[in-house]
């Protein structure tokens, strides 16, 4: 039960907890997620893009081959017109921080954060500014910071969102400032087509620190509460499926998840079904 579970995050048994968070921890915010039906990607209108017409044909049957990193290397444009409002959105904070990302902050203040590990790009974790950047671990990346996928050399996201703004066209037609038409976004260091927001694209390779702090930290865990994800995408849900056997897993979402990798075998496991704000 939720009392049950709250009891056992207020106990002294309860020292080190890790989060494994998703998209409906942000859906609440007003942003939608990728994948599900009325999803960012059932948006995509290949036509409106930059592109061949091979490039064309790949998204109309694959709309995620958008943030795939062959096709970003070839033509960035398709990524850049496809997200700019998303980057344009996430830098002006048009979204906020949802009570999800403020009880994160919350169990971090009460000294039981481990790390909080997420799959979101949106950003929203960095808004809980009492939460060290060094407890977040972002596993896909973050759409707030900007750096070239050819050389890894960063750029100031002021000066990325400039660039964004004044080269790359509107899809939507929601900015009148906006170009006609998309000019490529050059990497000052490099001189490749290739700066982009810091997300891990498809085929691209998760941070070695997502390894490297998963070994070190679920050892410790006494508690690995799961919140708005499928855990359907791996390695990120290796998170939950890890676990020691020690430690309670809480998995929060409207759907009973993870449980053909064994999530609910456990004695102390829970799942805790509703939305992620109530």
């Amino acid at each position: 039960t939720v009392q049950g579970v709250a009891k056992f995050i207020q106990s002294p048994a309860c020292k080190n907890i890790v989060f494994l968070t998703g998209a409906g921890i942000s859906c609440a915010a007003g942003i939608p997620d990728f994948r599900s039906e009325g999803g960012m990607y059932s948006s995509i209108r290949p036509e409106k893009l930059t592109a061949t017409p091979s490039q064309r044909k790949l998204l109309g049957m694959e709309p995620s081959y958008v943030v795939e990193r062959n096709l970003f290397l070839a033509n960035s444009l398709p990524y850049h017109e496809f997200l700019r409002s998303f980057i344009v959105g996430a830098h002006e904070r048009k979204w906020k921080a949802t009570i999800a990302h403020r009880f994160a902050e919350m169990v971090h203040e009460e000294g039981k954060l481990l790390r909080l590990y997420t799959q979101n790009i949106d950003g929203l974790d960095s808004q809980c500014e009492k939460i060290p950047a060094s407890s977040i671990c972002e596993v896909h990346g973050t759409i707030a910071r900007a750096e070239c996928e050819n050389c890894g050399s960063k750029m100031d996201m002021d000066t990325y969102i400039s660039k964004v703004r004044s080269q790359i066209k509107d899809i939507e037609q929601q900015d009148p400032t906006a170009p006609a038409h998309s000019t490529p976004i050059a990497c000052p260091s490099c001189g490749r087509n290739a700066i982009k927001s810091a997300i891990v694209l498809f085929s691209g390779d998760l941070p070695a620190t997502f390894f490297l702090l998963k070994e070190q930290d679920l050892p410790a865990a006494d508690l690995v509460l799961v919140a708005g994800t499928s855990l359907a995408v791996f390695p990120a849900a290796s998170i939950a499926f890890d676990a020691p056997s020690s430690a309670a897993r809480v998995a929060i979402d409207r759907h009973r998840v993870g449980e053909e990798n064994g999530l609910g075998s456990r004695p102390q496991d829970v799942h805790l079904l509703g939305g992620i704000e109530g």
